[in-house]
C-alpha cells in the first residue's frame, strides 16, 4: 500500500475552498449481528476508548466480547432502526445539510460542507479525501461533541491527524476542541427543554444525563467530568431552576470498573423509589439521537424509574434539527473561520490565463 494518498489531479483553473469537516461518533450500516462485529471491533480496539493493556484486552475482545455482544446490541439497534437507516446518521446528514444551507444565507456560499463519523461510515479518511478533491486547502473540524473527552473528542481528531498524515499536500487545519459553554449551544438546549415544558407539563425534577466514562480518566487529567458539570449548571440557569429540581448523572457503563457518578440507573431508581411523580430525561452531551438516548435513555431508563415505583417519564429529544442548534452550530463555525482570509480573490479563468503567462500549465 502507498505511504500518501492519490491526489486530486491539478489543475491551475480551480478555486481553493474552505471546508468544515463535522465527526460524529459512528454507526453499524445494518442492526445486524453480522453488521455490529465490524462495528464494534472497530469501536472496541481503540486505545483511547478502552485504556487497559493491548495483549490482555485483545483476548478479551476477541474471545468473548465479539462473540456475545453484537447479537445482543444488534436487537438494541433493531427496536430504534428507522425508516431511513440510523437515526445518528440520519440526524448528523441532516445537520450538515442545514448547516450548509445557513452558512450559505450568511455569505459563505463556497464552503464545502460534510460529516464523516468515527467508527463506521462515511469515514474520516474518505471524507477528507473527497473534500480535497473539491479543492478543499482549508479545513476546519467540528467533532460534535459538547464536552471534550479523550475517548471522543480526541480519538476523532487522532482520526484527522492520521489522515493528513497519508496527504502528501496537506490543507491549513483547525479544529473546535469543545462548546460545552458556548452561550447558543446552552440557549439550543434551554430551548428544547422549554418547549417540550409547553407541550407536557414541568416534570419534578430534571435528570441531565451525560456518557460516562473510567472514573479514573479524571483523576489522569481527562476535563469531562468537570465540562459536563458546568453544561449542567448553565442549563439549569437557562431554565431557573434550583439545585434540588436538576441532577447531573452519568450512564452507558461498561465493565466493572468505576466509572463517573452518580451513575443515571441508580438515580433513576432512586427517584423511582421516593415515589416521584414525574421525571423528565435530557442528554445534553449528544446533539443528535442515537442509541444511548433513543434506547438506553428513552426505553431503559424508563423501565428502571417505572419499575421502582416512580410516577410518569418523559425523555427530552436531542437537539438534533433544532433552529437554534443550527444557528449555534454556524456561530461556532463562523468563529472560528475568524481571521483566514479569503484564499484567492481571481476568478478560475484568471488563474488560468495567469498560470499561462508563466508557462505554468500542463
Amino acid at each position: 500500500m502507498s505511504r500518501y494518498l492519490k491526489e486530486p489531479a491539478f489543475q491551475h483553473d480551480y478555486t481553493p475552498k474552505t471546508g468544515v469537516l463535522l465527526i460524529n461518533l459512528g454507526t453499524p450500516d445494518a442492526p445486524t449481528g453480522k453488521a455490529l462485529r465490524p462495528y464494534l471491533k472497530q469501536f472496541l480496539s481503540d486505545p483511547r476508548v478502552v485504556e487497559i493493556p493491548r495483549a490482555l484486552w485483545w483476548l478479551i475482545l476477541n474471545g468473548i466480547i465479539l462473540n456475545t455482544r453484537p447479537r445482543k446490541s444488534a436487537e438494541k439497534y433493531a427496536s430504534i432502526w428507522g425508516k431511513d437507516g440510523s437515526p445518528l446518521l440520519t440526524h448528523t446528514q441532516k445537520q450538515a445539510k442545514l448547516l450548509r444551507g445557513y452558512l450559505g444565507e450568511r455569505g459563505h456560499q463556497h464552503l464545502v460542507v460534510d460529516f464523516a463519523m468515527r467508527y463506521g461510515s462515511p469515514s474520516v479518511e474518505q471524507v477528507i479525501t473527497n473534500m480535497r478533491s473539491q479543492g478543499v486547502e482549508r479545513l476546519l473540524v467540528v467533532p460534535l461533541y459538547p464536552q471534550y473527552a479523550a475517548s471522543s473528542s480526541a480519538t476523532a481528531l487522532d482520526d484527522v491527524f492520521r489522515t493528513l498524515m497519508r496527504l502528501r499536500n496537506m490543507p491549513e487545519l483547525r479544529t473546535v476542541r469543545h462548546f460545552h459553554d458556548d452561550p447558543g449551544y446552552i440557549l439550543a438546549l434551554a430551548e428544547q427543554v422549554r418547549t417540550h415544558w409547553q407541550q407536557h407539563g414541568r416534570a419534578d425534577k430534571l435528570v441531565m444525563s451525560f456518557h460516562g466514562v473510567p472514573r479514573f480518566t479524571l483523576d489522569k487529567g481527562d476535563p469531562y467530568h468537570c465540562e459536563c458539570q458546568k453544561t449542567g449548571r448553565l442549563l439549569a440557569e437557562a431554565l431557573d431552576l434550583s439545585k434540588d429540581q436538576y441532577v447531573v448523572s452519568f450512564q452507558s457503563r461498561f465493565g466493572r470498573a468505576e466509572w463517573l457518578k452518580p451513575y443515571t440507573a441508580e438515580v433513576l431508581a432512586q427517584l423511582g423509589k421516593s415515589r416521584t411523580s414525574r421525571v423528565d430525561v435530557i442528554c445534553p452531551g449528544f446533539v443528535a439521537d442515537c442509541l444511548e438516548t433513543l434506547e438506553e435513555m428513552a426505553m431503559e431508563g424508563k423501565e428502571t424509574f417505572l419499575t421502582h415505583g416512580g410516577g410518569e417519564y418523559r425523555y427530552i429529544a436531542c437537539l438534533n434539527d433544532s433552529p437554534l442548534w443550527i444557528a449555534a452550530l454556524a456561530d461556532l463555525v463562523e468563529k472560528n473561520l475568524a481571521g483566514w482570509a479569503p484564499l484567492t480573490s481571481e476568478l478560475p479563468e484568471q488563474r488560468l490565463q495567469r498560470a499561462r503567462s508563466i508557462g505554468a500549465t500542463r
